[in-house]
This record gives C-alpha cells, sequence and structure tokens, in this order.
C-alpha cells in the first residue's frame, strides 16, 4: 500500500518537473502535471502548482498522495487559484470579471479580499499588500506581497526585478504583420481614458509593447504580447493604435466581442524573487474560450 506522502530531501539544483520525473518511476509529464494541479506536490511546506519551480540543495518536496490536506484556508477563494505561496509572496491566477482591488469604500468582492481573508484564515495577524493590477475583464497572473517590506522591493525595483512579461490578446480583424513594435507615448485625459502621442507630452509615459502572431481565425487574431514597460491600460491602446482593437473592449473603439469578456491574458510573469533572489515563473493557461478560433 502506498503510503499517504512521499517526501524527498534536494541535493542538488534542478526544476521540479525534471526532479519529479526523475524520482516517480512510471509516471508521465502529464501524470506530473495533474499532480500539480492538484495541489499535491509541495516544497518546503509550501503548496507549488508550477512544473518549472526552481528547487535547490536543502529544499524538501513532499508528495501528498491522498490529497487529505486541510483545504478551510481556501474556502473562501472565488474565481481566483493560489499558484505558489512562500512566506513573502502569492501567486494568483485570476478569472475575467474580478477586481484586483476596490477603487472605492464599497464593499466589493475583490482578488485583495480573498487573498486577505485566506491569509487571515491561518493567522489573524498576516496582511497582504498589492503590488500590480490586472484590469477588471482582464484574467491571469498577478502577484501580492505578504509583508509591506517585501512589497516596497517589489514596486521599487519593478522594472529590474522582471525579467518577462507575456500576454496573450485576441483582437479584432487580421494583423499582417507576423510580429511587430509599438512605441508612443501614453497619457490620461481628464475622462480616465488613455491615449497615444507619438511625442511626449506633459504627464505622459513612454510605451513599449512587442507582438506576434500565433494564430489566424476568421476575422480575428490570437497575439502573444511581451511588455517591455508596463503603463495603465498600454496593450489595449496600442492595439487600438495598430488598427485591431481587442476583442471585447467597447472603451478602445472594438465592436465585436464573440468571447462575452475581454480577450487579454496575463500569460507568463517572470521576475527575481525579492527575498531569495531566485528567477521565479508562474503561468496562466490559455483560457478555453481563446482555444476557440478558428
Amino acid at each position: 500500500m502506498r503510503k499517504e506522502n512521499s517526501e524527498f530531501l534536494i541535493k542538488e539544483p534542478n526544476l521540479l518537473m525534471s526532479f519529479l520525473l526523475e524520482k516517480l518511476v512510471g509516471k508521465s509529464r502529464n501524470n506530473i502535471k495533474t499532480l500539480l494541479a492538484e495541489e499535491q506536490v509541495s516544497v518546503n511546506g509550501t503548496i507549488t502548482r508550477q512544473f518549472n519551480h526552481e528547487i535547490v540543495i536543502g529544499d524538501k518536496v513532499v508528495i501528498n498522495w491522498t490529497k487529505s490536506r486541510d483545504t478551510k484556508s481556501s474556502k473562501n477563494l472565488k474565481n481566483i487559484k493560489i499558484i505558489f505561496e512562500d512566506d513573502y509572496i502569492i501567486a494568483i491566477d485570476k478569472e475575467s470579471g474580478i477586481l484586483s482591488m476596490s477603487p472605492g469604500i464599497e464593499k466589493v468582492e475583490t482578488a485583495y479580499t480573498m487573498l486577505k481573508n485566506h491569509v487571515k484564515s491561518i493567522d489573524e495577524k498576516k496582511k497582504i499588500f498589492i503590488v500590480h493590477r490586472l484590469d477588471k475583464d482582464t484574467s491571469g497572473v498577478m502577484i501580492f506581497a505578504k509583508t509591506e517590506k517585501v512589497q516596497k522591493l517589489l514596486q521599487d525595483t519593478w522594472n529590474d526585478t522582471i525579467k518577462e512579461r507575456k500576454y496573450l490578446a485576441l483582437v479584432d480583424g487580421i494583423v499582417q504583420s507576423p510580429e511587430g513594435q509599438i512605441k508612443s507615448y501614453l497619457k490620461e485625459n481628464k475622462a480616465f481614458v488613455v491615449y497615444s502621442t507619438k511625442s511626449e507630452l506633459e504627464g505622459s509615459k513612454l510605451a513599449i509593447t512587442n507582438y506576434k502572431v500565433l494564430k489566424i481565425g476568421k476575422g480575428l487574431s490570437l497575439l502573444e504580447i511581451e511588455l517591455e514597460t508596463g503603463r495603465k491600460n498600454q496593450i489595449r491602446v496600442h492595439m487600438k493604435e495598430l488598427g485591431h482593437p481587442i476583442l471585447g473592449d467597447r472603451k478602445y473603439e472594438s465592436t465585436n466581442n464573440p468571447l462575452n469578456r475581454l480577450g487579454l491574458h496575463a500569460h507568463t510573469l517572470k521576475f527575481k524573487h525579492p527575498v531569495t533572489g531566485v528567477e521565479v515563473e508562474y503561468v496562466s493557461p490559455m483560457p478555453e474560450s481563446f482555444k476557440k478560433i478558428k
């Protein structure tokens, strides 16, 4: 009979997937991805769902074969999933339609309030701090800090810390160039609409967006977008400027919405961990609705 847990002490650096393939003889990559997705693997006591999680000498990897662990702390998590959590940060996968945090004093359920309840259910003294935001209708990877010090570390060094930030976007029309770059200055008007200008104006900020066409469908294009800067509504404005607004983005002149949501998804976030210094990467899979492009 298989015991409830399998425990391994790491003796040399490796990626979690490679290590588990070596140790779990007879298990395929898909078997291991299922273990990770079902939150049956932990590193140093913290559940991880990332197959490319870096493990180092001295780490302890545990596989919970029975899944008989306490789930009390995640009862309040609706429409968000925790991808990774340690003593310093929480990485989540946010669904479309969920606010990152409330813009005012009204009581609205947000990613922030759900995570705040999550950490307090474990320790009443714990707090959560927002590091960056995703628009309400944008899904995908977000990072929160578990201390004010870590929040400040991440925000103060954001441009140097972030190594890769990729999105998936479904846009109106057929994008002709297989890849390209959009570079402009972004400024917000009094109606809180961000617009693009080729020359620098007072209060404007330089924005650089790189894109690559992944797939063409009937009147639609699926793009991979990589940001060199992270400005408010940057991708949405630049896609409008390209002549291919994001599906469902009425604010920036899209008139097509077959998804019944905004066609923008934060796919990958790679950065240097603010405390350990290890480069980490968190990935949110492509939404199922994006795969229906024909």
